[in-house]
């Protein structure tokens, strides 16, 4: 499996976790704002790296990356949120989908740096 594969697999992974996790949690208007900004972002990372890698020139990947970066920052932010208020009583899934993203953000923030060395 190469890099990119690896990466549509995992930032795909992190968004289904995030909407099998938060989809339990019954309604109030604190839930269904958080809910649907994570959503929102944890898929946009996903969906733009897949965009990313199948880019025409690399200007274009290199906006795409730069997409992936901002929306896994807010992602983490909206973990660290999660977790902060205790939103769910699974906190160790919540660690885990934090370390996760958390990792897709570096690794995206030095793939961003590269591509962008490179135009």
């Amino acid at each position: 499996m190469d890099f990119n594969s690896i990466f549509a697999e995992r930032t795909k992974k992190l968004t289904i976790s995030i909407i099998n996790e938060l989809s339990e949690l019954p309604y109030s208007d604190k839930v269904s704002v958080i809910r649907k900004q994570i959503i929102r972002s944890s898929s946009s990372v996903a969906a733009n790296y897949r965009a990313m890698c199948r880019a025409r020139s690399n200007k274009e990947k290199y906006a795409k990356i730069c997409i992936v970066v901002e929306e896994a920052d807010e992602t983490v932010f909206w973990l660290e949120i999660i977790e902060e208020i205790k939103m769910t009583n699974n906190i160790d899934l919540i660690k885990d989908l934090k370390n996760e993203a958390e990792e897709i953000l570096k690794v995206m923030s030095s793939y961003r740096k590269k591509i962008g060395a490179d135009l």
